[in-house]
């Protein structure tokens, strides 16, 4: 089975095709190339970045001599809506069954579309009968059943705006993957799934957050504000280009500071300057401008884990990706403000995959292949919405759920 992945990410757009048999995957082609049409992840010019993804897939059709008709497409979280809600039924000292859990489900709302948002992912996070935690109560005897659901959506504008630039290049949506869900599919391993891990992806213009426990992927979320913040502070600051800023950056920038670094002095070229000027900076004066915008960046992040109660979990494994997580120091400073045991996450090794791609930048795209629709459903409504959906018989099932 072939797999086409997509992410239109703020400075680049990138496409993996990868051929699918059991479990083993081998990537055929992997295309990468920058735009500028993307700001704070939304669409600034749609003519012009559908050239640029008839581009790149273009290229990977063509590397991997495969004719590309349908695609997994990252969507970002941000401007995104988390929901929470829950649903009580009283079974009476019954066995459970997928029929009480149907009856809870059917007393919510969790089946509701949302007003002018489109829903891209929901679940049932976790289950108690009888005020005790369950994974799965099925087959268990007891009186209450409390199901807890988690509802995940994006502003429907911007579903409506990448559907129209794909129908126009005769491609299929096959799937809407949020981004930091991609991101995390790549990088965390099965143990940071099943005993809860923190998944920051710091990317250009944005930076996104998921977070999963006991397998279950539990809350995405995503702050405007990343990398190319940094990089911006940089060049006014020293009134350079934002190329040079950005190599600044990377070759100088930390996240933690030496006494050293005040000796480090380093050549900046001015912007507008002809013949080109250069001004001398010492390092120090670098890192005090990268410090603050990372702080402002993580405590954003933390203040939207607070916001959902998910600091009272105390979740102390964090893994950070994304080309962020490639500044000298930013782990440290993530460990102390998630007081956590963090590692830089890359994707997983995959046959085929050049080496340059094993990069963390790279993750939300490689993320896509290993997105599985049948993990991310609820089974024993699959068939029933297929079957039933807008029908009166469907109506009338979901009443006589409640009350049979």
């Amino acid at each position: 089975m072939i797999k086409v992945g997509i992410d239109i990410g703020n400075s680049k757009i990138s496409c993996i095709v990868c051929d699918i048999k059991d479990d083993n995957r081998k990537v055929l082609s992997f295309v990468s190339k920058p735009t500028n049409s993307v700001y704070k992840s939304l669409i600034t010019d749609v003519e012009k970045i559908k050239k640029e993804i008839e581009e790149v897939i273009l290229q990977a059709a063509e590397e991997s001599q495969t004719k590309i008709l349908s695609i997994n497409l990252n969507i970002p979280a941000v401007d995104s809506f988390s929901k929470y809600f829950e649903s009580s039924i009283n079974i009476n000292n019954e066995k459970v069954s997928d029929l009480h859990i149907k009856k809870a489900i059917n007393k919510s709302n969790f089946l509701e579309e949302s007003l002018n948002s489109s829903i891209v992912y929901r679940s049932i996070t976790n289950y108690e009968l009888d005020n005790t935690e369950v994974n799965d109560p099925r087959g268990m005897f007891g009186n209450n059943l409390k199901v807890k659901f988690y509802k995940f959506s994006v502003k429907e504008n911007y579903i409506k705006t990448v559907k129209t630039i794909f129908d126009r290049l005769e491609i299929h949506i096959e799937n809407y993957i949020p981004s930091p869900l991609s991101s995390s599919l790549a990088v965390l391993n099965q143990d940071d799934k099943l005993l809860g891990t923190i998944c920051i992806d710091l990317g250009s213009s944005s930076t996104s957050v998921s977070v999963f426990i006991n397998e279950k992927l539990i809350f995405i979320d995503s702050i405007k504000v990343g990398g190319m913040h940094i990089t911006k502070d940089l060049a006014r600051k020293f009134s350079t280009t934002i190329d040079s800023a950005e190599r600044l950056k990377t070759l100088y920038g930390s996240v933690m500071s030496s006494p050293s670094d005040e000796y480090e002095l380093i050549d900046v070229p001015q912007i507008g300057s002809d013949p080109i000027q250069f001004s001398q900076i010492n390092r120090g004066v670098v890192n005090s401008i990268i410090k603050p915008r990372v702080e402002e960046t993580l405590e954003l992040v933390w203040q939207k884990l607070k916001d959902y109660g998910f600091h009272n979990k105390k979740i102390k494994n964090v893994v950070i990706t994304g080309g962020g997580s490639l500044l000298e120091g930013i782990d440290e400073y993530v460990g102390m403000i998630f007081d956590g045991n963090v590692r830089i996450g890359e994707p997983s090794k995959i046959l085929g995959l050049k080496p340059e791609f094993y990069k963390p930048l790279y993750s939300q795209t490689v993320g896509t292949i290993y997105f599985n629709k049948k993990n991310y459903e609820i089974n024993l409504f699959k068939n029933s919405q297929k079957n039933n959906k807008n029908t009166v018989f469907s109506r009338f099932s979901s009443w006589l759920d409640q009350y049979i």
